[in-house]
Order: structure tokens, then C-alpha cells, then sequence
């Protein structure tokens, strides 16, 4: 069965809000179904919550992030990752983003941003991602330097992007952000770089 990415339906809710509002995803077109049984495979989450804060690195939050700069880690399902010097995003389910975002303690120079509906997420899962990835994007995605957790940004088919290795389970496998407006561009350019590998288009899991 195809797989159609929007997610007209899905319910987000704002982070100043409980109210849900419509969440419209930025692929539009319908794409076949993944095999279960591919090595390699691309996924829309940009459903997924985004919120960004910024602190000084002297803050108390800053502390609590305990993400520096160019890696990430897990609070509880929740993906803390230090994207840029004093910038953190905190990515995963709404309940338990908010939940971490929540818990700091903002007092000082602190903000937080919820930049969900802004900014689109794919994830690329597969051994065959570094191959992949390198066609499109000029960092070194070895082990050594791009290892589980590292994070940057950079451009990818000429688009400024966020770049975060996640992996699932023991695959290789990463995050990738950019602005909405580039969603359906970019995740094109992704599938005609993973071709040649035999990518796949799955559903958020």
C-alpha cells in the first residue's frame, strides 16, 4: 500500500496552548511503501516536536541541558542535542519534550522556542546512510568524526540544515532539519542520493 506522507490529521498542540491545531506536513506527494525488509530508508517526522532554547552557557539551564556543543543525549525518550554555541533543541513526543523544557530552570538570560511547525525533520536510517549522505553534504560522516549523538549544521543539496546521528537500535541512523520551506525539495534530493541503495520511504515509527 503507498504511503502518503502528510499528516493533515495529526494533532499538535502549541507550546503556550493545550489547544490543538492543525499540523499540515511539507511532502505532498504519496511515495510506495518501504519493504520490511529494506536496508535503507527515509522517514517524515515533522510531526515531531522541535523547541529551542537558548541560554547562557554560565545559566542553570545551560547545566541542566548538559548537551555541549556538537553532541546530544537522551532524557528519558526526549533527544537534547547542543546545535550551536548557547542553542539547544529538545526534540521528540510533546509531552515529554515540554516535560525536559519544563524542568529548567529559566531564571537569567533563557528562551525557549517551539519551532515544530517551522522547521521539517527527516530521519535516514540504514548502514548505507554515510554512502548516502555523502553525496549530498560535505562533512566527514565516518565513525570518528560524525560518532552516535554527534550533531552540527550544515548544508545538504545546497540547503541549510541540522544534522543529528540518533541511531536506532545499533543502525546508523539520522536526524535531519531544515526549514519547512525546503521540506519537499530536500526530501526528493535525499531519495534520488539514496537510489542507487535502494531507498525506501517508511512511515514515523
Amino acid at each position: 500500500m503507498p504511503i502518503s506522507i502528510p499528516r493533515e490529521n495529526a494533532s499538535v498542540s502549541d507550546a503556550t496552548s493545550n489547544a490543538a491545531i492543525l499540523f499540515r506536513g511539507p511532502i505532498t506527494k504519496t511515495y510506495p511503501a518501504a519493504s520490511v525488509n529494506a536496508d535503507l530508508t527515509i522517514a517524515d517526522y515533522s510531526t515531531m516536536t522541535k523547541l529551542s532554547v537558548r541560554a547562557d552557557p554560565s545559566s542553570s539551564a545551560a547545566q541542566q541541558l548538559a548537551a555541549p556543543f556538537g553532541s546530544s543525549r537522551l532524557q528519558g525518550t526526549a533527544r537534547v542535542v547542543g546545535i550551536r554555541p548557547d542553542e539547544w533543541f529538545v526534540l521528540g513526543g510533546h509531552d515529554d519534550a515540554h516535560a525536559v523544557v519544563g524542568g529548567l530552570d529559566t531564571s537569567g538570560h533563557v528562551s525557549v522556542v517551539d519551532l515544530t511547525h517551522s522547521r521539517c525533520m527527516f530521519r535516514v536510517t540504514g548502514a548505507q546512510g554515510p554512502k548516502m549522505m555523502e553525496k549530498v553534504c560535505g562533512i566527514d560522516w565516518s565513525d570518528a568524526m560524525t560518532p552516535e549523538g554527534a550533531a552540527t549544521a550544515a548544508s545538504v543539496a545546497l540547503v541549510s540544515c541540522d544534522l543529528m546521528r540518533a541511531d536506532e537500535a545499533g543502525v546508523r541512523s539520522y536526524l535531519i532539519a531544515c526549514d519547512r520551506s525546503f521540506g519537499q525539495y530536500l526530501f526528493d534530493a535525499l531519495l534520488d542520493a539514496g537510489d542507487e541503495f535502494g531507498i525506501a520511504v517508511s512511515a514515523e515509527s
